[in-house]
């Protein structure tokens, strides 16, 4: 798909892009207010690998998110209300307001979760890819996850299950360049971090991550791949958060100077600047995104407040029985 010559797609993908810019700068100011309660990590910056990486699927394919998720929910069609709502902690969030930023989850379009472990969605997008195939299923799984995540054994043990067994899952590494305040450069020996998918026998390929174009065109191919039933594929999206790590991070472990370098490379600025749509039709996009995300607040607002009373409603095992089973 041309996302940049294709008009239709090129408004979609920067209508998408500024809707996922616009929701999170929301939030940063909700929490400052004191509105929204614990933490919250925000993917300023990083909007390009989201909705490149969703243009590139299905309806009806899965993903499994992170504790950074925001811009994935949206750009798999996540309802703005219901995520406000649910960081709002109000009663018809996504999850009745008890999960809050990190536990996002909408499976009516596909999205099966945000996870506040660190590389949680890798192994569930494993099992998600296995079931698909034992169906005999034609759709196929994203899992997205930070340069952080790559150490973690749950990340080995998911990427080596889908290789071995051929699962139709694209595994998007958001490098953000820090896991928290650690460094890649410090972290991993490695040049590019799609290099270890060698280790699995699985195709792996870096792309600029704050380019939707390149980031879609990887992801494409690697989802065509899947289809075929070839297995998976490690792609690796270089990109940048111009926040910190959550609400809590000082930025003690990066200059103000790299910062604005990545500043520069917004990638959304960028885009405007390669895309074949007028003045006029790029300021219908920005004038959507901030029109849909006021909606979502002034909604959000007006809902009720999650009730504390009903807070073990989900809640299966009784005492009796755990008792029991000690």
């Amino acid at each position: 798909m041309d996302l940049i010559g294709n008009g239709e797609a090129a408004a979609e993908t920067l209508r998408t892009m500024w809707t996922i810019r616009r929701f999170e700068e929301a939030v940063d100011e909700a929490f400052a207010r004191g509105l929204v309660h614990g933490t919250m990590h925000l993917s300023i910056g990083q909007e390009a690998v989201p909705v490149g990486t969703c243009l590139a699927l299905e309806d009806d394919d899965y993903i499994t998110s992170t504790h950074r998720g925001h811009g994935h929910c949206i750009a798999k069609g996540a309802r703005l209300d219901a995520m406000m709502a649910e960081l709002l902690a109000k009663e018809t969030g996504y999850c009745r307001g008890r999960g809050g930023s990190m536990h996002i989850a909408d499976v009516a379009t596909g999205n099966l979760g945000a996870n506040g472990i660190v590389a949680g969605g890798v192994p569930i997008a494993a099992g998600a890819g296995l079931a698909v195939k034992m169906r005999g299923g034609s759709q196929v799984v994203v899992s997205f996850f930070g340069d952080g995540a790559v150490n973690e054994g749950a990340w080995h043990e998911g990427v080596n299950l889908a290789a071995i067994w051929d699962l139709p899952v694209i595994f998007v590494c958001e490098n953000n360049h820090y896991g928290m305040s650690m460094s890649v450069s410090r972290a991993f020996r490695v040049k590019q971090l799609s290099e270890r998918a060698a280790a699995y026998g699985i195709p792996g390929v870096t792309v600029d991550g704050n380019d939707p174009q390149a980031v879609h065109d990887a992801v494409a191919a690697a989802v065509a791949r899947a289809r075929a039933g070839e297995g998976p594929t490690l792609v690796e999206a270089m990109t940048y958060r111009w926040k910190g790590h959550s609400k809590s991070d000082k930025n003690l472990y990066r200059t103000r100077e790299e910062i604005e370098e990545w500043r520069e490379r917004d990638p959304i600025a960028r885009f405007e600047e390669r895309v074949s749509l007028s003045e006029a039709e790029i300021e219908a996009c920005r004038a959507y995104a901030r029109d849909r995300v006021r909606e979502a607040i002034r909604i959000a607002n007006a809902a009720p407040d999650a009730s504390a009373a009903s807070l073990t409603d989900a809640v299966y095992a009784e005492r009796a029985t755990l008792g029991a089973s000690r």
